[in-house]
């Protein structure tokens, strides 16, 4: 099947998850929502990966992102390797697994979002079947595509990133860009309107250059 792309619409699919049954979009409703592949489950670049976003999700959520992963085990697995990602996490701070895993084994969920892993022939489970790459998947309220990204399997994320790049796409007015420290007003807003709306605005001696503290609400 044809890669998906930017602006494409999210395919919708329903699964057992950590959480309970779900269908995808409906459980999206009118948030932002991070889909997130792993390749297996009690492996140590997962493990370390989903207690990092366990610790970020209060991040994620005050920017009306909700997040979702899926892994290519069954939910039996899942339930048991939540409890070894939350007790190595505690390792870093408090560490509590609360959004969804996917149940995946039959990979046919990995299938329908190009998540398989092409690269690595021996990256197969027991069966022979392949195990997926690190993906992530943006999906806005609407249900379209707003950002991909895509991991071998040996490669952890930066979720910091991850939460810049949902920091910007998610922003409600689409007045800012997003930049290594702060933000950047942008272009549309001219300089009057930046006074106005980011009344901490720095203006720099490029004139197409504004930036202004990135505050996230509470």
């Amino acid at each position: 099947m044809p890669s998906l792309r930017l602006g494409n619409i999210a395919p919708d699919f329903e699964a057992e998850t950590t959480a309970g049954p779900i269908k995808f979009h409906e459980w999206i409703g009118d948030s932002w929502a991070i889909l997130f592949s792993h390749p297996g489950d009690f492996t140590p670049v997962c493990t370390t990966e989903l207690g990092e976003v366990a610790r970020r999700a209060d991040d994620f959520a005050k920017r009306n992102v909700k997040l979702i992963g899926i892994s290519a085990n069954g939910l039996q697995d899942h339930g048991k390797w939540v409890e070894d990602i939350n007790d190595f996490g505690a390792k870093f701070g408090p560490t509590n697994v609360q959004f969804p895993i996917i149940a995946d084994e039959d990979r046919k969920i990995s299938t329908l979002y190009d998540m398989l892993d092409e690269q690595d022939a021996t990256n197969r489970d027991a069966k022979g079947l392949p195990f997926t790459i690190r993906t992530v998947f943006v999906v806005d309220p609407k249900k379209v595509i707003r950002l991909t990204i895509a991991y071998p399997a040996s490669t952890g994320r930066n979720f910091d990133e991850i939460l810049r790049l949902a920091t910007n796409i998610a922003s409600q007015r689409q007045l800012i860009g997003t930049r290594v420290t702060d933000v950047i007003v942008h272009p549309s807003v001219n300089n009057d309107e930046a006074k106005v709306l980011f009344p901490e605005v720095t203006f720099h001696k490029q004139p197409y250059l504004r930036t202004t503290p990135l505050k996230v609400s509470e």
